[in-house]
């Protein structure tokens, strides 16, 4: 007889879960605004010194052009000693040499500024990364508090329920988690980088510019500009692989054509193939996007687990529904062991039953899989 659960108890202990999570999560967020409100401070004091830096550059090079007028007055007043007078010697001398040491202290002065501004960005650049690893460490709190407490009521029926189900529910917040990493992972080594390297190189052109002429400052200009373009191109990326904008604006058709060739691009040896056929009909939005995102994880699953090296998507319109079919020549796989184990798969069937559809799997081991979904066509208005 299988052992029953002491609810009063485990509900008490679930609670407590509960509380010390919720603690845990404001701990977490104390010590994110406090980063922020010091990278906030931080990022004014770097403005300042980066003036400060201006400032006395401009004062160093006027200083500089007084020094040289100076020092070409003193040449003059030695080769002509005995033309000068003793009070005129002496202050050509004196000149001299107290506007070298104005440049002396000036340059000083600019080292200085320059190495605050230097452990400034490094102080920053750990501040934003607390920052990230905060925000990051909240959210995921938040996803499992909001996963608890949304089950709770019904928690001793979640206990008898079907272990695959539980499986699945875990496997969401895993798969959440791992999204979010890798959108993270994705930005730290993309834009962000980016950014940082572009901060670095303004300094550069700033240098350059004083050092070596307009010119050359120029062709650095040339360079932050391809810099730049990239990060773009790399944001939209990513943005595009959270949500396609296009998916609104042209529908589903010129979008998955887009997102399949997209796809062939980022896999060199991998040969997307796209068809449509039938006249196309725009749906509702969550109807669209659940197509998409069907399509989205065959094409996946089949370079990612079945190592394809052609994969064939057909879309064909009748009357009243849509049929897409995703073909592969992959390792494939045996149904009757993988069927009710993939959590890929089992995604796919609960997104098909969202939109009231049918899915179809015809699959082998060494024979590819070919992967069917027909849709009800319910239209918008």
């Amino acid at each position: 007889m299988a052992k029953k659960f002491d609810m009063k108890a485990l509900d008490s202990i679930f609670n407590e879960v509960l509380e010390k999570m919720e603690s845990s999560k404001q701990d977490i967020f104390v010590i994110s605004e406090k980063s922020r409100q010091s990278y906030e401070d931080m990022k004014d004091e770097l403005e300042d010194v980066r003036t400060n830096i201006t400032r006395v550059i401009k004062a160093g090079d006027l200083l500089e052009e007084k020094t040289r007028a100076a020092r070409r007055r003193l040449a003059e007043v030695s080769k002509f000693f005995n033309s000068f007078s003793e009070i005129e010697v002496r202050q050509a001398y004196e000149q001299a040499n107290e506007l070298q040491v104005q440049l002396s202290v000036n340059r000083s002065e600019e080292k200085q500024y320059r190495q605050k501004r230097d452990r400034l960005q490094r102080r920053l650049q750990t501040l934003l990364q607390t920052i990230e690893q905060a925000e990051h460490h909240v959210n995921r709190l938040n996803v499992t508090i909001n996963y608890l407490a949304s089950d709770h009521p019904e928690i001793g029926e979640a206990i008898d329920s079907v272990k695959l189900k539980q499986d699945y529910s875990l496997r969401i917040i895993e798969a959440q988690e791992e999204e979010r990493k890798r959108l993270s992972r994705e930005i730290h080594d993309g834009p962000a980088q980016m950014m940082a390297n572009v901060l670095l190189r303004s300094d550069l052109i700033e240098r350059t510019y004083r050092e070596k002429g307009p010119e050359p400052a120029f062709k650095e200009i040339s360079s932050l500009k391809e810099m730049v373009r990239d990060a773009l191109t790399e944001v939209r990326r990513i943005i595009y692989d959270l949500r396609p904008m296009a998916l609104d604006d042209l529908g589903l058709v010129p979008t998955l054509k887009k997102y399949l060739e997209t796809i062939e691009d980022y896999n060199q040896g991998t040969r997307l193939l796209f068809h449509t056929s039938g006249k196309e009909v725009r749906l509702p939005g969550n109807y669209e996007t659940s197509i998409f995102r069907l399509v989205q994880e065959a094409v996946s699953n089949a370079i990612r687990h079945g190592k394809a090296s052609s994969i064939e998507v057909n879309v064909e319109w009748l009357k009243d529904h849509v049929t897409l079919v995703v073909k592969d020549n992959g390792s494939g796989f045996d149904q009757s062991i993988v069927k009710n184990q993939s959590f890929g798969l089992i995604g796919m069937k609960e997104r098909i039953d969202l939109v009231d559809g049918d899915f179809y799997i015809n699959s082998s081991l060494g024979n590819g899989t070919v992967l069917m979904f027909q849709i009800p066509l319910k239209t918008d208005g």
